[in-house]
């Protein structure tokens, strides 16, 4: 009588206690010699040991060669293009850059033979035995080969193909074997690209947080400015009023000074309401674009690309809302004398291309310095203008440059660069705001359009540019 025959039966284990009976009859079935089971425990102790992805690819491949002998090969499907691909093997290891497999490797919800090697599905959980059960008798679980992008799919869905060669050295006991031992290796990659997945949305989210910090609710510190003035309004508001009251009882007191007065409150009081407007409206913009529920689901920024005319739908509003802080810092806007008549619509996500000229045009705002040139003339200015680019990408391909130029000191090209990293300020920037963000989020931004962020110096000053792919024309078909 074993010991657990005098233990009165919990409820609460009932089921466990139940698999737990199945589990080792199936392993009395397996009949895995001492050998295979010191290869599943040199697996297990080293997919333990071992916290990378890469290093885990490099688990599932070297415990069988040193074991058995066999040559391994890790296929893994990718959700995105649908394509299986090559991430590790005996013979190299880890491919950083990840190759596509062979057109007789294929996604296969049973294993099969190609000409010189074995190919077992990787399962995120235990596949179906021959009768629709799961090993120990389970109810029968629905697989799918694919699963959507950016989702964490059900229990059942082939993560890859593990290829075992030579096959000519394959008994029946060893295939059967891989095929349990790729069981184990799909359930620990699952787990692992779940964490992954995890990592990465959290990883997102903390960006998120700067994105908003930096470009909602750091302006957003504008109404604040907005309001006191306000404030400062009412009040002569109130002073004036009075002021009235006490012409009013004095002969002769002409009423044109308070008139006058009233006058000069009203367009002020007009003027700030229309600052509150615009600001209103772009905060908002800013706001629909970062709190979008895709991003969250999906764990990164998602576009919502619309056709529109660049300079007229972003680049004049942005410039309309910075324009009170670049007169005010003595700066003098150019513009280009022929983008608009010029300009053709692509597509673009709006909310997140004006926060990338909103960052712009702050920065202008804040590192713009007057300059001497060549005909000994005093120049403090920022300028914005497009071109086209040739074989953008690639040859054939066109794009489309966007410039914003400030006078200034010229800074080095590395350093320009650099500033595209996160976190990163430039040597100018000490006593002045900012937390090294805004180049950062630009780059990603352009990065997501399909585009590129880079730095050039001028003769007078410095030009931060991104350049985005032209779509290729579309002409309407015949009637």
């Amino acid at each position: 009588m074993k010991q657990t025959d005098t233990i009165p039966e919990c409820p609460d284990l009932k089921n466990i206690r139940q698999r737990v009976r199945e589990k080792s009859a199936s392993y009395d079935r397996y009949n895995f010699s001492s050998h295979f089971n010191d290869f599943l425990k040199a697996f297990f102790d080293l997919a333990q040991e071992y916290d990378s992805l890469e290093d885990f690819y490099r688990i599932c491949v070297a415990v069988p060669l040193e074991m058995t002998g066999f040559a391994g090969a890790l296929y893994l499907h990718d959700e995105k293009t649908d394509g299986l691909y090559l991430v590790c093997d005996s013979g190299r290891g880890v491919y950083q850059d990840r190759q596509p497999a062979p057109a007789d490797i294929v996604l296969s919800r049973e294993p099969y033979e190609t000409d010189n090697c074995y190919l077992v599905p990787i399962y995120s959980k235990a596949p179906l035995d021959v009768g629709g059960t799961e090993e120990g008798g389970e109810p029968e679980r629905q697989t799918s080969l694919r699963c959507g992008p950016g989702e964490i799919c059900g229990a059942s869905r082939i993560l890859g193909m593990y290829s075992v060669c030579p096959l000519s050295d394959l008994t029946e006991t060893d295939r059967f074997f891989f095929s349990k031992y790729s069981n184990r290796v799909g359930y620990n990659l699952h787990n692992r690209l779940i964490a992954q997945q995890n990592i990465d949305h959290l990883k997102f989210i903390n960006t998120l947080v700067m994105d908003i910090e930096h470009n909602v609710i750091v302006p957003n510190m504008y109404f604040r400015h907005l309001f006191n003035q306000l404030r400062k309004k009412i009040t002569e508001l109130d002073s004036l009023r009075d002021d009235i009251r006490h012409a009013a009882g004095k002969k002769g007191r002409s009423c044109a000074t308070c008139l006058g007065r009233c006058d000069e409150l009203s367009r002020d009081l007009f003027s700030y309401h229309q600052e509150l407007v615009k600001h209103h409206a772009n905060i908002s913009l800013f706001l629909e674009s970062l709190f979008r529920r895709e991003h969250f689901e999906r764990g990164h920024l998602v576009l919502h690309p619309k056709r529109c005319f660049v300079e007229k739908e972003i680049i004049l509003p942005q410039l309309e809302h910075y324009s009170s802080r670049l007169r005010s810092a003595g700066i003098t806007v150019e513009r280009p004398k022929n983008m608009l008549d010029e300009e053709f619509q692509i597509p673009v996500d709006i909310g997140l291309l004006s926060q990338v000229y909103a960052n712009l045009f702050s920065n202008a705002a804040k590192y713009t310095r007057e300059i001497i040139t060549l005909r000994g003339q005093p120049r403090k200015v920022v300028a914005y203008g497009r071109q086209l680019i040739d074989n953008f990408r690639e040859i054939g391909e066109m794009g489309v440059k966007f410039n914003v130029f400030t006078t200034g000191p010229l800074l080095s090209r590395e350093e320009g660069q650099r500033l595209f990293q996160e976190g990163v300020r430039g040597i100018d920037s000490t006593g002045i705001p900012g937390t090294g963000h805004g180049l950062s989020f630009i780059r990603h931004v352009i990065e997501l359009h399909g585009g590129t962020v880079g730095y050039e110096s001028t003769s007078e000053g410095n030009n931060f540019y991104f350049i985005l792919p032209v779509p290729p024309v579309e002409y309407p078909l015949p009637a």
